[in-house]
């Protein structure tokens, strides 16, 4: 009698242990059911900055005739950019170089036709990046005026635009984009035969600024045009 009442238990415990295990497998399998999608909002937008380094050089075998020569081309470099509307006050002398090539232990062995070279570069920041996009394009005009841009300055490479608002759209893009991605999510679970649950998961992404223009070889911050861009990417749980 009793090996039969132990045997009974026994046999109830394996059922109640089968089906908890099975259950528990259920749910996990649900737990487990959801969908990845990613969110997108874009953003056209203008540089509201614009960084222009002007370098130029002077030389002569004289340290105070390539002194004057670079006096000289300084002030043709500013009555250039007041003649585009851009103040003297927005632009800043950096970088200032007197070299003696006479005193360099490495130099060769040929003839030194000019000893001395000054060097400089004046630093244009202006808020009005029309204004900076319009001048360098007549930067031509300085060259045939006899000023000597370095080829390891800012003539070579242009202006720099910048765009530093990129707060005043953050909000507005974040939900944008994770609207965005509800939606592809909402759609997924239709065509399923589910029901769209919680959030299980979310990553905003990272604010991209690229040119507008997406050309191979163009940078973005050569171009005054630019497109704001953030991929969110969402799960949600699917539902019977």
């Amino acid at each position: 009698m009793v090996s039969r009442t132990a045997a009974l238990v026994l046999a109830v415990g394996v059922v109640l242990a089968g089906w908890c295990i099975g259950n528990g497998f259920v749910r996990g399998r649900t737990a487990d059911r959801y969908v990845s999608v990613k969110g997108v909002s874009e953003r056209d937008v203008t540089a509201n900055m614009a960084l222009w380094p002007l370098r130029f050089v002077s030389t002569d075998d004289v340290l105070a005739r390539a002194q004057q020569k670079f006096d000289e081309s300084r002030a043709a470099v500013t009555a250039f950019l007041a003649k585009h509307a851009i103040d003297a006050s927005q632009v800043a002398l950096q970088g200032f170089e007197v070299t003696d090539v006479l005193a360099n232990p490495y130099r060769g062995q040929g003839t030194v036709t000019s000893r001395y070279i000054i060097s400089g570069t004046l630093m244009v920041r202006v808020e009005d990046p029309a204004l900076v996009q319009k001048a360098s394009q007549d930067l031509g005009s300085l060259v045939q005026a006899g000023v000597v841009f370095s080829s390891q300055g800012g003539y070579g490479g242009g202006p720099t635009y910048l765009f530093t608002k990129l707060n005043d759209f953050k909000p507005e893009m974040i939900a944008e984009a994770t609207a965005s991605a509800r939606e592809a999510a909402e759609q997924f679970a239709k065509d399923s035969g589910s029901r769209l649950g919680p959030i299980r998961t979310a990553n905003q992404g990272v604010f991209q600024i690229l040119p507008r223009d997406r050309a191979p070889g163009v940078m973005e911050e050569s171009q005054i045009n630019k497109t704001v861009r953030v991929v969110t990417t969402v799960e949600y749980a699917l539902e019977d």
